[in-house]
Parts: C-alpha cells; sequence; structure tokens
C-alpha cells in the first residue's frame, strides 16, 4: 500500500516540457518521463496552436494528457503531465521559468530561443530533476551557469554555491565587500482619505513602505526601529504638569 501511494505520488508530476513558436513547430523539447511520447507534442499543436477557435483555457485536457501552456509573445510554453497535478504548482514554476530566461538573455522570443538553445537546455536540468522542480532562484543558477556554459568549479566556489542552494540565504552571496559601510532608508507614506460634500468622512487610511538600500559589508545583523520621540515626550511633559490642589477645587465649587 506504501509503495502503491509512493509510485502514485512520483507520477504526479511534469512529465515533458516543450516550447513552441507561432506556427507550432518545436523550438525546445524536453521528456521527463517514459509515459510521454511524440503523440503529446502533436496533440498540443493541433488542438491548441492550429485550433480554429481560440482557446482561452490554460489547461487543456487532450486524450487522458494535460497540457499547461503559457503564451508570450509569438512562443508557447506547455508542461505536459498524464497524472492528476497541482495546477497551480506547475504554472508557477513556468512563470519562474520564465523569469529565469528573461535574466538570462533577455525578451523570449524565436530568435532568442534558438540563439541560446543550449543555455536552455543546460537550466532545464538544473531547473526540473524527473518532473520535479529543484532550484529557480536566478541568484545562485547565474554562480555556475553562464552564458557561454556551464565553468570549472573550484572548491571554494563548490562550496559557496553548495551553502546557497542548501542555506536560507539565497539571495545575497558571501564574501560581499565594501570600501564604506554605508545603509540607506527611505520611508515612504501616504495617506488617502474619501469626504462627502457635507464634509464627512467616508474613509481614511495610511500606508507605507520603506526602501532600503543596502552597502554593507559580509552579513552583519541589522536592528531597526522606530524613532517616537514625540510621544515619549509628550508623556513626559503630561506626566510633570502638576496636580490641582483641593483648596482650588473646592473653591471653584462654591462659587
Amino acid at each position: 500500500c506504501q509503495l502503491s501511494r509512493a509510485v502514485s505520488h512520483s507520477s504526479a508530476m511534469i512529465g515533458g516540457l516543450f516550447i513552441y513558436n507561432h506556427k507550432g513547430e518545436v523550438l525546445i523539447s524536453r521528456v521527463y518521463r517514459d509515459d510521454i511520447g511524440r503523440e503529446a507534442v502533436d496533440a498540443f499543436r493541433v488542438n491548441v496552436i492550429h485550433a480554429r477557435q481560440q482557446v482561452r483555457s490554460p489547461v487543456s485536457s487532450i486524450g487522458r494528457t494535460s497540457f499547461f501552456h503559457v503564451k508570450r509573445s509569438n512562443i508557447w510554453l506547455c508542461a505536459v503531465a498524464k497524472k492528476n497535478v497541482s495546477a497551480s504548482l506547475v504554472f508557477q514554476f513556468l512563470y519562474k521559468m520564465i523569469e529565469v530566461m528573461v535574466s538570462y538573455f533577455g525578451k523570449i522570443n524565436e530568435e532568442n530561443i534558438k540563439n541560446n538553445f543550449v543555455l536552455i537546455y543546460e537550466l532545464l536540468d538544473e531547473l526540473l530533476d524527473y518532473g520535479y522542480p529543484q532550484n529557480t532562484d536566478t541568484g545562485v543558477l547565474k554562480t555556475y551557469i553562464t552564458q557561454q556554459g556551464v565553468r570549472a568549479q573550484t572548491k571554494e566556489e563548490t562550496t559557496r554555491i553548495t551553502n546557497q542552494v542548501t542555506g536560507q540565504i539565497a539571495w545575497r552571496r558571501e564574501g560581499i565587500k565594501y570600501r564604506r559601510n554605508e545603509l540607506f532608508l527611505d520611508v515612504i507614506e501616504s495617506v488617502n482619505l474619501l469626504m462627502s460634500p457635507q464634509g464627512q468622512v467616508l474613509s481614511a487610511h495610511v500606508s507605507g513602505r520603506v526602501r532600503m538600500k543596502s552597502y554593507l559589508s559580509g552579513m552583519p545583523e541589522c536592528k531597526f526601529g522606530i524613532n517616537d520621540k514625540v510621544v515619549v515626550d509628550s508623556r513626559r511633559a503630561a506626566g510633570a504638569s502638576p496636580a490641582t490642589s483641593p483648596s482650588t477645587t473646592a473653591s471653584s465649587t462654591s462659587a
């Protein structure tokens, strides 16, 4: 029973990934499971790209096969699966894949796909492992995959990449050094007020965000606080005010 559940779980992932142009020609083809064949490529071309009526749904079920597709300009990106998979997970991966490709060679079009097909296959080997999404962080991928190909890694670089992949700070590499340690913080606030013609406040709210630009070396630990000097001073002033004497209260009452 446990084995059957494990097999069904392992099958419920992306079986293949294809990139088409607007004519239906396959530019990139990567099959991760044996249950995805050539007929899946032709089925998507005939039923979606060359369909008489425009297919609006991003998910198409053709012959017990699910096709999850995203279109960018004249390029179709399609993930294929035989089993029941999480559609949100597949689309999240497709959009992340688009983000990675844009960061490497810019706009996604047929010319860029053809000029960088070797790089795309290298990225697919890192993005998916037997149909399961693996490393999709652009910063980590760029440390060992370049447009010229995979370069040889030293022992120190390999250790640094491993720490980034398995650690919790994939967004910042180690060994960053600046001549001057500086940090810039901008607090941006906006007040939104809706008032009726009679002067009655219908709704009011304040929104804000903090933008930071860091030039700090290494991985320092920073603590930030809000300056509440005005509130503290007002409370001190209220506590230091003299109390009203009983005689004054009595005289004012009798008067």
